[in-house]
């Protein structure tokens, strides 16, 4: 924890009476904690870096002597600590401006082409049984000059279902990628009583799964069902979010299942997102709602943007819940949606 920082310097400053090299490496520390840490954390660690410094400085001092450090220079600490923090959120915002500008353009980009080939694809399933059936009369007439194999005859009438499909599912995963991206999609007025049960089922059907068989890695217990207000649209992309990290993880580590359980009370209702894959290290667990923060095993390249959990948490935040998670590396992660009643 960066909280060691300030503990470390401000102990070394108030045990050499305030010396001015240890003053400006102190700052050195302020520093660098701006540039590592939103200001949340830079403010909760520089606190109690200091305080557990002055506690560890008064239990060793062998005589109790005046505050070493000079009036003088704390407004310079506090200085460095506000327009820190205020660059960071800046900063972050012209971050998070500058990923949707550039989203935004590649989808374009990309929606061009595919919908080309959705296009194409879906005029040619029109005609093509007509030109197989053609085919087939004219081989039984001994009309067909170049015979197509039986295996690839067979292919041709779910092949173009399957380029549909694919471009079904890019256009899925650009509309997620744009999703986590804006900061502009939680407006009040647009919020409207929803079914979390509805909300599941569009995620279930609309998710585009590589295979049948990833389908049926999850199961999902539809026993309660409960209304939240908020956007469901939103939170189908909180769901998806969910999903695609799930199944990535299930894929990687070659084990693994994913369940769905609701369950509605007086007091609060609650969605339990729990997979059987591979789980998250203990010293990851705390930042993985953090924006732009992504973590991946040693063995694989972290391509992950860190936007994904940090959108879910936005969102739930938005609605007036929360989500939280919990996990054992190696046997399970589990995400904890709850929902004011």
């Amino acid at each position: 924890m960066l909280y060691a920082l300030p503990f470390f310097f401000t102990f070394m400053l108030l045990k050499n009476h305030g010396s001015t090299v240890w003053l400006l490496s102190t700052l050195i520390a302020v520093f660098l904690m701006i540039l590592l840490l939103d200001w949340l954390n830079l403010l909760i660690q520089f606190c109690l870096g200091t305080l557990l410094a002055w506690l560890a400085y008064y239990v060793t001092a062998t005589e109790q002597q005046a505050v070493f450090i000079s009036l003088e220079s704390l407004p310079i600490y506090l200085f460095a600590i506000v327009l820190g923090s205020i660059t960071n959120y800046s900063g972050e915002k012209e971050r998070l401006r500058a990923m949707l500008v550039t989203a935004s353009n590649i989808a374009h980009e990309l929606r061009t082409p595919l919908l080309g080939i959705k296009s194409g694809a879906a005029g040619l399933q029109n005609y093509l049984p007509s030109l197989l059936s053609t085919y087939q009369i004219a081989q039984t007439q001994g009309l067909v000059t170049e015979p197509i194999r039986l295996a690839h005859l067979n292919a041709m009438h779910g092949v173009l279902k399957r380029i549909i499909d694919e471009a079904e599912y890019s256009n899925t995963v650009i509309d997620m990628l744009l999703m986590n991206a804006r900061t502009d999609v939680f407006k009040p007025d647009t919020l409207s009583v929803c079914s979390i049960g509805q909300c599941v089922e569009t995620a279930l059907k609309r998710y585009p799964f590589a295979s049948e068989k990833e389908k049926q890695l999850l199961a999902w217990d539809n026993a309660a069902d409960f209304n939240f207000v908020g956007i469901e649209l939103l939170m189908v992309h909180v769901l998806f979010n969910l999903m695609r990290n799930s199944l990535y993880h299930i894929a990687k580590s070659g084990k693994g299942s994913v369940t769905i359980q609701t369950h509605a009370s007086p007091v609060g209702n609650v969605l339990v997102f729990r997979d059987t894959g591979a789980g998250i290290p203990s010293e990851v667990l705390p930042h993985i709602f953090s924006r732009f923060y992504s973590w991946s095993p040693k063995t694989e390249n972290n391509l992950g943007s860190g936007i994904g959990l940090a959108f879910c948490r936005s969102v739930m935040i938005a609605f007036g819940g929360d989500i939280q998670c919990s996990s054992k590396l190696g046997h399970y992660t589990q995400f904890t949606l709850t929902f004011p009643t």
